[in-house]
């Protein structure tokens, strides 16, 4: 084999140590130099749905609650969706951190991922749901051959709906034949279709609901009335584990952040929903009705408890639907910080699942 000639060799050496340097200086100026030790902030990426579901994140947000809570060495940055599966997939591909979510969606992550993905830390509101029609649609059985928008296939609306209808004798298929037409789309888009006739309904959250009802629907099922004491989680707070593991001391001030929301939105009704429609507006480019977010304030309870039982009923109707396997959700809360924020702050503890 040909030797290189010395001075080669050298110059070869001389390569791979720069390159070894360089590769080391990247490393320290990544994303993950703060997780690593280094002395960059720590970025948390939020994700969130700008809708009135997710008020104590909104405002959260907009009233710099989060900001505030997180401090100076964290930088926050949020993204909005539409529906919980996007918000996972990107949870999933390292793009977020930590989301605000319905409970099926949660569910998902957690079986997806076989537990290791991500945990709850809080809850964040209960009810806040409906089915809104047609007015000349007065019973279940009318439903047949229609067809109902829910925000996304597999999203905690979309579970709700089909085990309904499920429970009620009527067929759906994820392809959106069966029965009852289950037809997924984006919420914003629910109003103009169903004004022009071409669906006949939608199982949404708020402020769709009273959005529905002002363009001429009626409510025909109020979720809450389908759970005990009308409380059922619609909206809880998860973090990846991965990020949880790595910055637990941000992950408490997170649900310090979220505590501290949750406050304001039940102590200051009339500033909360202002500030909703403030961040909506920015959002959209169009703020949000104050009318319509004081139309449907009355269906929703926000709570830090993320009434795990309800969850877990959830998960059974996703099964009985077959849009998810069964799955063992020991592990899915970790609600230590949650606790210890309450407990501090002379609140009672929320029970840990």
């Amino acid at each position: 084999m040909r030797r290189l000639p010395f001075r080669r060799l050298v110059s070869l050496a001389t390569l791979a140590v720069i390159g070894a340097a360089t590769m080391g200086t990247t490393a320290a100026c990544g994303d993950d130099d703060s997780a690593a030790g280094g002395s960059g902030p720590v970025t948390l990426r939020l994700g969130y749905f700008p809708n009135i579901t997710h008020a104590p994140a909104v405002v959260g947000v907009e009233k710099g609650i989060f900001t505030g809570k997180l401090g100076g060495d964290v930088k926050l940055e949020t993204k909005t969706f539409n529906a919980g599966p996007a918000a996972i997939e990107a949870i999933f591909s390292g793009a977020l951190d930590a989301t605000y979510i319905g409970p099926n969606p949660t569910v998902n992550a957690f079986s997806k991922s076989n537990g290791e993905a991500v945990r709850v830390i809080s809850g964040a509101a209960s009810g806040g749901v409906a089915l809104v029609v047609k007015p000349e649609i007065t019973s279940v059985e009318q439903l047949r051959g229609k067809k109902i928008a829910t925000p996304q296939l597999g999203n905690t609306q979309d579970v709700a709906i089909r085990y309904w209808l499920k429970e009620k004798g009527l067929k759906t298929t994820k392809e959106g034949g069966g029965d009852v037409k289950i037809v997924p789309q984006e919420n914003a888009q629910t109003v103009e279709t169903f004004t022009s006739g071409a669906i006949d309904g939608a199982w949404v959250p708020e402020p769709f609901v009273s959005r529905l009802v002002n363009a001429g629907g009626k409510v025909l099922v109020d979720e809450r009335d389908l759970w005990p004491d009308k409380k059922f989680v619609i909206t809880n707070l998860i973090v990846s584990t991965k990020f949880l593991k790595a910055h637990p001391d941000v992950v408490k001030k997170l649900v310090e952040g979220q505590v501290a929301a949750n406050e304001f939105v039940n102590t200051k009704p009339d500033e909360a929903q202002q500030a909703i429609s403030d961040h909506i507006g920015k959002i959209t480019g169009k703020p949000l009705d104050l009318k319509l977010i004081k139309q449907a304030w009355p269906t929703l309870l926000f709570t830090n408890d993320p009434i795990a039982s309800s969850l877990k009923t959830g998960l059974d109707h996703a099964v009985a639907v077959e849009l998810t396997q069964p799955v063992s959700l020991d592990g899915l809360y970790d609600l230590t910080y949650l606790n210890e924020v309450l407990k501090a702050q002379g609140q009672a503890e929320v029970t840990q699942p």
